[in-house]
């Protein structure tokens, strides 16, 4: 088979498509082979050896996908050859072929396409977590997402909505922007792609709070962090809760704790791989709540563009940069 090769950490550009040895399915495991994998922000950070964990050396990045299983292991009982499933691992979805253990595979309906269902389990997990285990949603929050036009903010939008929450996006540009207003929420914060300035910050404190109904947000969901961080954190009403998310924008933001005093409110971490890892229960049961919403129309994910897996070592660095609109998902033709 062939597949996006990592060697050593380093720039994305040294990333390679080649050919590997075909995986074999142990016992407990599936070999799937692969027609859909989704991007996700820290595909870019894995290969340089800036992510959480880091696995051992050559490897395929690519947290997420879905096809068609080719062969099953010892002791595998609920999957069979030629079952569509998506999964979500750490890495080695950008490939042509991954095995991986049973229990991360999820069966999919025929009716999901595989470019769909291989977008899906990152940035909904994610964002499932975070908005139900960790700021306990509900029908009266008003949430504001930043990032908001990326795969992760679109995820808390649509999840938010579904649940009846108000919503409002912030982002960087007009398109993105744009995105947004076509995925309904409710109003919208152009933030701009400059690093801000303590008067810039201010100033986007202001007018986050402005385009609160309640004068401050009960949720705050930040994948940006940086400089945008406090702005968004001082917009948070009392009780309220920030979800930590990530770090797209670069710096990872340091709070006075004086905030949290004043506002009564809750700094809460997101991890999606220490949350499967601690607790595999709850999390197949957010996966399966997440296929649930989707068989219902509850939930309406974006695939904004499709990438030949042989070419998408560009869309990798894009991402980099926060050049990503909605979900980027390569193919295997």
């Amino acid at each position: 088979m062939r597949a996006i090769v990592c060697k050593k950490f380093g720039p994305v550009s040294d990333l390679v498509w080649e050919e590997v040895a075909d995986p074999i399915a142990g016992k407990g495991e599936v070999v799937i082979d692969i027609k859909a994998a989704g991007l996700n922000y820290p595909d870019n950070l894995i290969v340089q050896g800036l992510y959480q964990f880091q696995p051992e050396r050559p490897f395929s990045p690519g947290h997420e996908g879905a096809g068609i299983i080719s062969s099953v292991g010892e002791g595998v009982m609920d999957f069979k050859v030629g079952q569509s499933v998506a999964f979500f691992m750490g890495f080695g979805a950008f490939a042509e072929k991954i095995v991986v253990p049973a229990e991360l595979a999820f069966p999919i309906p025929k009716e999901l396409p595989h470019s769909v269902a291989a977008g899906i389990f990152m940035v909904y997990g994610t964002s499932y977590h975070a908005l139900v285990q960790r700021a306990n949603i509900g029908k009266n929050d008003e949430v504001l997402v930043l990032g908001a036009a990326g795969g992760v903010g679109l995820a808390a939008i649509d999840i938010a909505k579904s649940f009846g929450a108000r919503v409002v996006a912030a982002v960087s540009t007009k398109e993105k922007a744009e995105v947004c207003a076509g995925y309904g929420v409710d109003d919208i914060v152009v933030y701009g792609e400059k690093k801000l300035d303590k008067d810039g910050q201010r100033a986007l404190t202001k007018e986050l709070k402005s385009k609160s109904i309640r004068g401050g947000y009960s949720i705050i969901y930040d994948p940006v962090g940086d400089c945008f961080a406090e702005p968004a954190l001082r917009s948070v009403g009392w009780g309220g809760t920030y979800l930590v998310v990530g770090f797209a924008a670069g710096k990872i933001p340091s709070f006075p704790t004086n905030l949290m005093l004043l506002k009564g409110c809750a700094v809460s971490g997101v991890f999606i791989g220490r949350f499967q890892k601690e607790e595999p229960e709850k999390n197949a049961q957010n996966l399966l709540e997440i296929g649930r919403l989707l068989a219902k129309e509850k939930l309406n994910p974006m695939v904004s563009e499709t990438i030949r897996m042989e070419d998408s070592v560009a869309a990798i660095e894009r991402i980099a940069k926060r050049g990503v609109v909605g979900k980027v998902v390569f193919v295997n033709d």
